[in-house]
């Protein structure tokens, strides 16, 4: 049976492609030109993933007066904003559960706000024309072991008590598969209206287009390599050896080395796989239901995310979370093959009625991981500059709103956001290495040993439970 399955998973991704499927679009703009000078600007944004075009695009919304350049180090939607797997949750915790368990006392403000922001990005969608295949179908958590459905039963009693629960749904085993029919599910808790699901690359590229409508300049390949004061506003040197002039600066660089230096201990970047099926014939998506077209996610601590395409692929990702020693991003480490076909072995243990279905492409990215799954920000030189990073994942919707937090920030006014103790608060630093690296193969081993043992945390999951401390994906 092994072998079977080695050989079997082994012929469905012979043919897949090393590209991100979103990427690989035969209408992806163009870019723009580099910068190859000086220049001045209002606010200066630097990263062209989705924390710096919500920023770009909100700052000419709030004033279009305002003159706002954007640097873009590759290309726009390039790195994690084009390679995700498209949900887009109107959660600004990593989810209630995490929500609940940091910040209890903010967490109906947390997730009133989280749905407004995902309502305002619906909106924009809609009002800018992007063309995003945007669906708002929830996500459902999915049960795979007993102690899951113990696990999400508890959770939903706990939201419910918190007054979180509307909208949600437990539903027992039958009631899942007559949603999506897998021999592994068990249960699911059904968040109906939190989660919609986009194509990330043309989402990105989208809010390019109405940035650009909006007087944003934009400059692709151009890395930004230094940040200084310069009298009373800043400047920011690039690898092209001009400089841009600047009243602030707004940073979304996320994984990549901030220029604020003393902010890069706050995350590690954790290296993510995924698989992109073929289109799914009408017999073979009859095979598995899933008529609602929801997300899904397991509830493991080593966890599987997967969704249907508009095309109808499934895009099958998550489990291994690589880190590279020393915090390395490279594009060496987009391709693992071990992992791909690790995840093919899972995807058809999940849904054996899709034997012979083929993957065509298969991709990994980086993704700003910081150690309490969520969010942070702050500002450094004396206001003039304000940074948002460790979105751990799901930074497809909450970037949107950590723009808001930058620009509120910059603003010099407090806030709604800025009063929260989820923005005035940074997460607990990793440690140099070779600690990091240790403590976070520590941490994926006692996962995965808790994933076999019924979800028991051994002592060193329970005491980073107390500090705070978490590693993810």
């Amino acid at each position: 049976m092994a072998a079977r399955a080695m050989t079997s998973t082994s012929a469905a991704l012979s043919d897949a492609s090393p590209i991100p499927y979103w990427l690989d679009d035969p209408g992806r703009p163009a870019p723009e030109a580099g910068l190859t000078g000086d220049a001045t600007c209002d606010l200066l944004v630097v990263g062209g993933g989705y924390s710096g075009l919500w920023t770009a695009l909100l700052a000419k919304e709030r004033d279009p007066g305002r003159d706002v350049l954007l640097l873009e180090g590759r290309e726009v939607g390039w790195a994690a904003s084009g390679r995700n797997g498209g949900f887009c949750a109107a959660s600004l915790t990593h989810g209630t559960a995490n929500g609940l368990s940091r910040w209890p006392d903010e967490m109906p403000l947390l997730e009133e706000l989280g749905a407004r922001n995902l309502d305002a990005i619906e909106s924009a969608v809609h009002r800018y024309g992007i063309d995003c295949s945007f669906e708002r179908t929830g996500e459902i958590s999915v049960a795979t072991q007993p102690h899951h459905v113990t696990e999400l039963r508890e959770l939903y009693e706990e939201m419910d008590a918190a007054g979180l629960a509307a909208g949600s749904e437990l539903l027992d085993e039958e009631a899942l598969r007559a949603q999506v029919d897998s021999p592994t599910f068990l249960g699911g808790l059904w968040d109906r209206d939190g989660v919609a699901l986009v194509d990330p690359a043309k989402l990105a590229w989208g809010l390019k287009a109405a940035c650009l409508s909006l007087g944003v300049r934009i400059h692709e390949n151009t890395p930004a390599t230094s940040l200084a004061r310069s009298g009373a506003g800043m400047v920011v040197r690039t690898l092209r050896g001009g400089a841009v002039r600047c009243a602030q600066v707004a940073l979304g660089t996320n994984v990549f080395p901030s220029l604020v230096r003393r902010t890069r201990p706050l995350t590690v970047p954790v290296y993510d796989y995924a698989l992109m099926t073929e289109p799914l014939s009408a017999q073979q998506l009859a095979a598995i239901g899933w008529h609602n077209r929801q997300g899904l996610g397991d509830s493991a601590n080593q966890f599987h995310y997967f969704r249907l395409s508009s095309d109808n692929r499934i895009l099958w990702g998550g489990y291994d979370a690589i880190y590279p020693y020393g915090g390395k991003v490279s594009s060496s480490l987009d391709q693992r093959p071990e992992t791909f076909d690790r995840l093919a072995g899972h995807f058809f243990a999940c849904f054996p009625q899709l034997e012979g279905v083929r993957f065509t492409h298969a991709w990994g990215g980086a993704i700003d991981t910081c150690s309490r799954f969520s969010a942070f920000f702050g500002t450094a030189h004396g206001g003039r500059v304000a940074y948002a990073a460790g979105y751990t994942g799901l930074g497809v919707g909450a970037t949107r709103f950590g723009a808001d937090v930058m620009l509120d920030l910059l603003s010099g006014q407090e806030t709604e956001r800025t009063a929260l103790e989820m923005v005035r608060t940074k997460p607990l630093p990793f440690p140099p290495e070779p600690f990091a690296w240790t403590g976070v193969a520590l941490t994926k081993w006692s996962l995965a040993r808790a994933d076999e043992r019924g979800g028991h945390r051994n002592l060193w999951l329970r005491t980073m439970d107390r500090m705070g401390m978490g590693f993810d994906s």
